[in-house]
């Protein structure tokens, strides 16, 4: 195949951030990311999961429109865009809107001022969505904002981040921040933020906001790149080639051109968004580009129909379904815009923007994806237009389905969706309708999750006024997601109701026609829930319309139009206003200024810096020469001989140089280590578990590194070995246990035997099963090694306890420890899980780097992550309670099985951290035998809240379980439980005095503040009144008890008078550094000199760094940070003293003391300006309780069994608060974290114990759309607080036992909804006694209520 010179040109050519590149050494698989990270200075996009799932490499894509002289702006996943494709675009990162040089954007600002990041990972991404939104916005015909505002409406503030993943804020501030720039904000809406003070008025509001100007725009398209020409073949080279054809007629050339050259790869790509779901693991050599084809990039409307091209993206495709809604009411308007509605719910924004209507469709007909465009499209008829070599053919969307699989020279070209009209017609007293629904039911409600079902659903139906009968005409219905290849016509169902009179028998027997169709395949997860999903959809579509006539004879009820109705249907084309997704809500903080600076709200430091991309992670770290890149290769195996390692060699990809096993530690086979023992790097002769390290493969690039460990092929041999252990029973049965040393173990509390003789009721041997959590930080694992002379190494590590990792790195490498140098500065995320799990990865770069002589660095893969995290303990309990008549519990006992899985890591501590949280309600008399298990499963490790939330919930589920015996309110027999001041004192030693212990009044006190009371009266009301919704509402309390542990710190003052802190504590964005920033400038501000009151700027908080600091630890428990400030405070103590006296002497010479002139004269006389100091809590401070209480609202579908929270109120005791905000944040996003634990999280494994749920796919945490509606927080101030630093008291943790409050509402809205279908079925009795699982996902939930609940209900109104 020939092209004139004109038409070649072997670069590309773009600008990001104004600034232009021209590349020519690209292969056509590097994606946009990939440059951005590897060959500019812009690392402010990251990398979370590489799926397009997660919102953390969202940058601003800008094309040119030269006929129309327009610029398209729109955010694009950038891990999933191949950067040939971005040829002649502009590319705006978070880096190109401001920086702490030139000056920070508004939205880096308000994202700071408003504690809107915290681990500061995904903040980029966040702000880039936003942004996208802003410029937008601007580009619409609304009317001029007023000042300091954008064009952007709340609702549209909120959804601008629907994509985009946090696991730390919880979202609430994140849409604050947004919704500040919102035009038609209400400024009492905003929640807690730096920028003004309670009571301050709505103008001082708006002008203490950084200044937005919507006029001052940052040009997103240089003038430089309207002038670039767009070439035909973009890259050309023998090994690879990239394609642009610019006619279908070029196209065919190629594709035969293609197909003469025997086994060439080929991939024709579009947006390429399918790779987040189908990864490859091999690079194709020949790329066909179709955007560029006009044919396919077209939207036309006519009589007919709208014909979408099938590069046309679904954004687009979506603009274009509502423009041609708007006002066409017999033209099948509506049909349209409810297509255009379930658009917006695939994917996120970011992938919708370049995801096409074609691949979406392709990849249904080849690989079977579970598409919600091919089921939408299939009811409403739709037509495609198939490209096959030179020939062209027009199928059916249902023809074009159920072939076989596609060529890959087969190209679609458009699809065609039929105009449908509205009303037909009304003639003899009948009105001819079309009705048109769509649904879905998906782990989310705005998309970014895959359905369990989806259905599309038309039908004609006839309006008889008269008697008000309706008959139901010609039909179309499609349901498709639900495990089978395709979507599907219900053609029986479809046939079976056309013509037919609507009844209840006729809606009875369709039903059972439905679930005889829709029939999942083998292997499909929830099988019975999807099929109950149809019947629900079903049933829904039809029931929105009717209502049961009361004079129904034999049965055969007809059904009725609602009055209602009728003008609902004749207003279903209204554009009606899109309602936000989340309530005003109320942050009550109470400051206190005894220690200022410390107790102020300040913003996080270092959040603006996160916003505007500069903020170092160890993977922002630029490569040193030479750098080489690592991946694991893990078992897949729980327990094996491993015989060796291949690798498929045509597959293998050039620059991988090294596989280091176990056979090359020079030291110790140690990948990380606790007080309780060690764990191997590297699986020896045996693998012990599925996702144990084996290897450690070394490449030229960390693509490569990927690709080979995914093509290594490990060869096991499992003759004349033991089953593994893959259960907690199977370990009870061959005794296998970690021994949990005595200074651990927690001790009972009085005499069970004798509380279970006392009581009126028993409850004997109940079981509860527990299932696993996995962290979900934004940062995957990641280090880089630095060999260093004389043998020495230093190591950059995202990690919780860098100390601990020093010492493994040691011992693995037979070196002495002061040729060891770990450095970390801050983690985008932890959660435990960058604690011990990070050390196997830190010293594994360190192994290649020693034995390679060269760098190497690791980024992992979010797969590889998830599978060798082990994560949250699984356990199961059994359980045995006594208890009074009245509710009060007078003894239980509890027997505990926790896997472990392989190693013991911190797993012995586990009963200590489980006692502490069951202990918060008066048993009488608590025992307990609980066994820590070794399995081979991965190494489970500490995670928030570690132990401590699985004992919560077990808690509230004895408590459950008893009221529901008793018929007793759940409320009342908690609040009978609640320690007095004297029990409690019997259940922990640490108890603190009776003032400390605040859980009553903060319980009666959060009861007032949520309208406990009259919403649980509503509530009652509210499902007298719904058949198909109920709500449930709950009030749990907590206590939670920490531990201080020593730790150090160094303070020194420079000569121009500014300080540099180190602490052993690590930021993982918890506010570490700002709580210790805010320390010492209290602490050196005792010396009281002039002009200290901006003494904050002078205090910087520097890296950890192993060599420098030592004794560090870890940083976990939720009371680093204020052992860091107390370590801090000694040090400046000290350095007070040591100014003291020369202060004092030029005072008396000057009168006046400035700090400057104190710190030269100190220098001057040789004074030491750094201290270091190690704190060590005295016994009585060691440890201490912590108190809590929240009331959640939940409303309950019952046809879906989808959960939204409509509330949650928390009044948590933070003592006197070291940061109100910090703490604030903190609160509200271990809440999100818990919500994430009981509602949605699911960390399956296979039956060999290998992780399955291996990335954001599959793995749902909370989102914006899955949060509180609104969510009420109150930051309790309890005053003085003898034994704690400064009356401070945490907050990383505990809150995160709140969200079980979600739980047992859900639990509540579930026992209203089995008591309904009791009803329904003749039966009076009770059904309040069921386990509700965690997580209480919507199979769980819909399952507990009833998976043929509307059968039940139809088969009701038939008898």
């Amino acid at each position: 195949m020939e092209f004139s010179e004109s038409a070649v040109k072997n670069s590309l050519v773009f600008a990001i951030n104004g600034e232009r590149f021209e590349v020519s050494d690209i292969h056509p698989s590097t994606t946009l990311l990939e440059f951005l990270r590897l060959r500019t200075p812009f690392k402010g996009a990251k990398l979370g999961c590489g799926e397009g799932g997660c919102g953390a490499c969202v940058v601003l894509l800008s094309k040119y429109n030269p006929v129309l002289d327009e610029v398209d702006d729109f955010t694009v996943s950038s891990c999933l865009t191949l950067l040939c494709s971005v040829n002649g675009c502009s590319i705006t990162t978070t880096e190109g809107l401001g920086n702490s040089k030139k000056g920070f954007h508004p939205i880096h600002e308000r994202f700071s001022g408003f504690h809107a990041s915290q681990c500061g990972f995904c903040t980029p991404g966040m702000c880039m969505s936003l942004f996208s939104a802003l410029v937008n916005a601007e580009k619409t015909l609304r009317p001029e904002p007023p000042m300091g505002f954008s064009k952007l409406k709340v609702s549209e503030a909120e959804r601008a981040i629907a994509g985009n993943l946090c696991r730390c804020t919880g979202y609430r501030p994140i849409a604050d921040a947004c919704k500040s720039f919102a035009a038609d904000v209400d400024m009492e809406d905003l929640g807690f933020n730096s920028f003004w003070r309670q009571g301050d008025g709505k103008e001082v509001k708006i002008r203490s906001l950084p200044l937005y100007n919507h006029n001052d725009t940052i040009c997103t398209f240089p003038e430089f790149l309207k002038n670039e020409n767009r070439s035909t073949l973009l890259l050309d080279s023998r090994r690879y080639s990239w394609h642009n054809p610019v006619s279908l007629e070029e196209l065919q050339s190629l594709m035969g051109f293609v197909e003469g050259e025997n086994g060439t790869q080929v991939k024709v790509v579009v947006g390429n968004t399918g790779t987040g779901y189908y990864k490859e693991i091999e690079s194709y050599r020949k790329y066909i580009d179709l955007r560029s084809i006009p044919e396919l990039s077209m939207i036309r409307r006519d009589d007919k129909g709208i014909n979408i091209g099938a590069a046309v993206t679904i954004s687009k495709a979506i603009e274009a379904l509502r423009e041609y809604s708007k006002g066409d009411f017999h033209s099948g308007g509506m049909v349209y815009k409810k297509i255009a509605d379930h658009m917006e719910k695939i994917a996120s924004g970011f992938i919708r923007n370049s995801a096409s209507i074609g691949g979406n469709l392709v990849m249904a007909q080849r690989k079977n994806f579970p598409s919600d465009l091919a089921t939408v499209l299939l009811a409403v008829g739709s037509t495609v237009n198939i490209m096959n070599g030179p020939k062209s053919e027009e199928l059916t969307l249902e023809e074009f389905l159920r072939r076989s699989e596609l060529d890959s020279k087969i190209i679609l070209l458009s699809v065609e969706v039929p105009a449908w009209d509205q009303i037909t017609g009304i003639s003899s007293g009948t009105e001819k309708k079309l009705l048109f629904e769509t649904y879905r039911a998906a782990p989310r409600p705005l998309g970014n999750a895959l359905p369990y079902l989806n259905a599309a659903l038309m039908a004609e139906i006839f309006h008889c006024k008269s008697s008000k009968e309706i008959t139901i005409g010609s039909c179309r219905f499609a349901f498709g997601a639900f495990g089978t290849k395709h979507p599907i016509r219900a053609a029986k169902v479809e046939e079976f109701l056309t013509g037919k009179l609507l009844s209840v028998r006729v809606l009875y027997e369709a039903i059972q026609l439905v679930r005889g169709m829709v029939v999942p395949d083998d292997g499909t997860s929830s099988p019975a829930y999807r099929v109950s999903l149809a019947v629900s959809f079903l049933f829904k579509f039809f029931s929105h319309l009717v209502e049961a006539n009361p004079e129904s004879v034999d049965g055969y009820s007809t059904l009725r139009v609602k009055d209602s109705e009728t003008k609902r249907i004749s207003s279903q084309l209204d554009h009606c206003k899109i309602p936000t997704l989340l309530s005003p809500a109320k942050q009550v903080v109470e400051l206190n200024r005894q220690y200022h600076p410390v107790g102020e709200p300040i913003a996080k430091s270092g959040a603006a810096l996160q916003a505007s991309g500069e903020a170092v992670y160890v993977d922002d770290i630029p490569s040193p020469t030479n750098c080489q890149h690592g991946a694991f290769i893990y078992s897949t195996k729980p327990f094996a001989r491993v015989k060796g390692i291949k690798f498929k060699p045509k597959s293998l990809p050039d620059g991988v140089s090294s596989l280091i096993s176990f056979k090359d530690i020079p030291g110790e086979n140690i990948g990380s280590q606790t007080i309780f023992g060690t764990e191997p790097l590297f699986a020896d002769d045996f693998t012990q578990c599925a996702g144990q390290y084996i290897a450690f493969v070394v490449a030229d690039t960390q693509k490569h590194a990927d690709m080979a460990a995914n093509l290594a092929v490990v060869d096991y041999d499992v003759g004349n070995l033991e089953p593994p252990i893959l259960s907690v029973e199977e370990a009870v049965r061959r005794s296998s246990f970690f021994e949990v040393p005595s200074y651990v173990s927690p001790k009972k509390v009085g005499d069970f035997s004798k509380g279970m003789a006392e009581a009126d009721h028993k409850i004997l041997s109940a079981e509860i099963n527990i299932g696993s959590q996995y962290y979900f930080y934004m940062e995957t694992q990641t280090a880089l090694a630095i060999p260093d002379e004389d043998n020495c190494i230093v190591v950059y590590s995202s990690i919780q306890g860098p100390e601990y990792a020093h010492v493994t790195i040691s011992r693995c490498l037979g070196i002495p420890e002061h040729n060891v140098r770990v450095i970390t500065r801050r983690v985008g995320g932890g959660f435990g899980g960058k604690a011990i799990r990070a050390m196997p990865v830190a010293t594994a770069c360190a192994l290649a780097a020693y034995k390679l002589r060269c760098p190497v660095r690791i980024y992992m893969n979010r797969k590889t992550d998830m599978i060798i995290a082990g994560g949250r303990h699984p356990m199961k309990i059994t359980y045995s309670v006594g208890f009074k008549s009245d509710g009060k519990i007078t003894a239980l006992h509890l027997d505990i099985l926790i896997n472990a899985g392989i190693t013991a890591d911190i797993s012995p501590l586990m009963p200590n951290n489980m006692l502490g949280a069951l202990k918060k309600y008066d048993w009488g008399a608590l025992s307990f035998d609980i066994k820590v298990c070794k399995t081979n499963h991965s190494t489970k490790s500490a995670m928030r809240a570690t132990g401590e939330v699985q004992a919560t919930f077990i808690s509230e589920a004895v408590i459950e379980h008893v009221a529901s015996t008793l018929s007793m309110e759940v409320d009342s027999v908690r609040s009978k439980n609640l320690h007095t001041y004297n029990s409690l004192n019997s259940f922990y030693e640490c108890a603190g005095e009776p003032v400390d212990y605040t859980l009553p009044s903060i319980w009666d006190k959060l009861a007032i503040s949520s309208r406990f009371k009259q919403r649980t009266e509503m509530i009652q009301q509210f499902n007298m009144c719904n058949k198909w919704k109920k709500r449930g509402i709950s009030r749990v309390p907590i206590v939670h008890e920490v531990f201080l542990r020593p730790t150090p710190g160094k303070v020194s003052i420079l000569s121009d008078g500014s300080v540099a802190v180190e602490v052993g504590g690590i930021e993982l964005g918890q506010g570490l550094w700002t709580k210790v920033k805010q320390m010492v400038a209290f602490a050196l501000s005792s010396i009281r000199c002039d002009r200290m009151d901006d003494f904050l700027k002078k205090v910087r908080v520097i890296q950890s760094d192993t060599l420098s600091l030592i004794q560090g630890g870890f940083t976990a428990g939720s009371t680093t940070s204020e052992s860091s400030c107390e370590a801090v405070r000694l040090c400046c103590n000290v350095l007070v003293e040591r100014l003291t006296p020369i202060k004092e002497t030029l005072q008396e010479q000057m009168g006046s003391v400035e700090w400057g002139t104190l710190i030269l004269q100190a220098q001057g006389q040789a004074i030491n300006l750094s201290a270091s100091s190690y704190y060590v809590p005295d016994f009585s401070s060691t440890r201490y309780l912590n108190y809590g209480a929240a009331v959640s609202e939940v409303e309950v579908n019952l046809l879906t069994g989808e959960t939204a929270i409509l509330q949650s109120d928390i009044i948590y005791d933070c003592g006197q608060s070291l940061n109100p905000a910090v703490d604030l944040g903190q609160i509200e996003g271990a809440f999100v974290q818990g919500i994430g634990f009981f509602m949605s999280e699911e960390y399956t494994t296979n039956s060999e114990g290998l992780v399955v749920a291996e990335g954001t796919w599959t793995y749902k945490i909370p989102t914006i759309d899955t949060i509180p509606k609104q969510f009420n927080v109150e930051v309790l101030n309890s005053g003085h607080h003898r034994n704690h630093i400064l009356s401070s008291k945490a907050s990383g943790e505990p809150p995160l036992l709140l969200a079980v409050s979600v739980h047992c509402a859900t639990r509540a809205a579930i026992r209203e909804a089995r008591q309904q279908l009791l009803s329904w079925t003749g039966q009076c009795k009770s059904d309040s006694t069921f386990q509700l699982e965690i997580p209480a996902t919507m199979p769980v939930v819909k399952n507990l209520c009833g998976l043929e609940n509307v059968e039940t209900y139809l088969h009701t109104l038939l008898s």
